[in-house]
């Protein structure tokens, strides 16, 4: 009871505090960022904790929480240091408990906090459905406007490598279902800093999808703090035979497929949708207008997937620029095997990319 008055006071103090404009700077194109080449070289997870640490020196507001984040150095070290730096007001551990962290995480935000929460992994944060569905996505309706919901949930998401059926969710299909959200999923160290800082500072609760796989991943990453916004696809790689579609880590494995078909004459755009709520499908339909025909990859299951509503999409608006039905590329619909073998055969890995474009620039021929 001692800690409501205060509470109370900051809220009265700074209306509506997790409503506030994200002071983010204008964003024209892609020319606007720091360039992509460099010989700063760092890794994705480094990548990460430089947002989060930038972000946290700004505003103090902000704070991170959740299991092993702090005396471990987090469970894959993206938080490393990062207690020494803050302390533990800050930087939080919390018990084996996503129902409980996520809805007090909630309340922060409410009263005017922003809270990053960090699920070990996104197959864990199915435990706290109700908090991070039911509630933050809904709470700016449900308050008539009186509180928002500017909080990050972020972790590791999709197939690990040899993790078993239950600890490889793929969320992005599922959640990404529900109104009042947004949902980025980066699928490299530049991008990964940059849609991070801008999640942080977003009003509404932000799902940013991580891969375990790519933690290591390396690549140039300015030091300057930027943004990337949200709703704004990377054209990857340019062509004009079939256009590529897919977000996270089976990005590369399009940019794989892509160096492989080109050998044969097949040169593929490839777009990094880089969020999905919102999603940039004026940019994919530009690039139909080029190509006529396109392939959706994906690592969600195919029922009721990502790729569907993005090629549902495509026929709502781009219908008339079509040579061919869209095509997707899916994990396949089964639960997530354990053998390695087994594993890379399920997922759409270049092999099942590449054949999809073959099969769909023939039929088309």
């Amino acid at each position: 009871m001692t800690t409501l008055p205060d509470t109370m006071s900051m809220i009265e103090s700074d209306i509506h505090p997790a409503v506030e404009g994200v002071e983010i700077p204008d964003f024209l194109s892609e020319s606007d960022l720091p360039s992509r080449e460099g010989d700063r070289i760092i890794q994705f997870r480094e990548a990460l904790r430089e947002a989060m640490a930038e972000e946290m020196r700004r505003d103090e507001r902000v704070f991170l929480l959740g299991e092993e984040v702090a005396q471990y150095n987090g469970a894959y070290k993206v938080s490393q240091g990062m207690l020494d730096e803050f302390g533990p007001e800050r930087i939080i551990d919390t018990p084996i408990s996503e129902n409980g962290f996520a809805g007090m995480a909630i309340g922060a935000a409410m009263c005017g906090l922003r809270p990053i929460v960090e699920f070990m992994s996104w197959s864990f944060s199915l435990v706290a459905a109700d908090p991070i569905l039911n509630n933050a996505p809904k709470m700016l309706y449900m308050s008539g406007g009186q509180f928002g919901c500017p909080i990050v949930f972020r972790g590791n998401d999709g197939a690990g490598g040899q993790l078993g059926s239950t600890h490889s969710w793929c969320v992005e299909g599922l959640f990404s279902n529900v109104p009042g959200l947004k949902m980025a999923i980066p699928s490299n160290p530049y991008d990964a800093k940059g849609l991070l800082a801008t999640a942080i500072r977003d009003p509404d609760p932000v799902f940013f999808l991580e891969s375990e796989r790519m933690l290591g991943d390396k690549a140039h990453v300015p030091e300057e703090h930027y943004f990337i916004p949200f709703g704004r696809a990377r054209l990857a790689r340019e062509g004009d035979a079939v256009t590529l579609v897919s977000f996270g880590r089976p990005v590369n494995f399009c940019l794989d497929a892509a160096e492989v078909l080109a050998n044969d004459g097949i040169e593929c755009d490839v777009l990094d949708m880089r969020t999905i709520r919102p999603l940039d499908i004026d940019s994919i339909v530009d690039s139909i207008k080029k190509t006529n025909k396109i392939v959706v990859v994906d690592q969600c299951w195919p029922f009721g997937s990502v790729a569907s509503e993005v090629i549902a999409q495509i026929c709502e608006h781009g219908f008339d620029w079509l040579d061919a039905p869209p095509v997707r590329v899916n994990t396949i619909d089964v639960p997530t095997p354990y053998a390695k073998d087994l594993e890379y055969a399920y997922l759409p890995n270049p092999e099942r990319i590449a054949t999809a474009v073959r099969e769909l620039v023939g039929a088309t021929v």
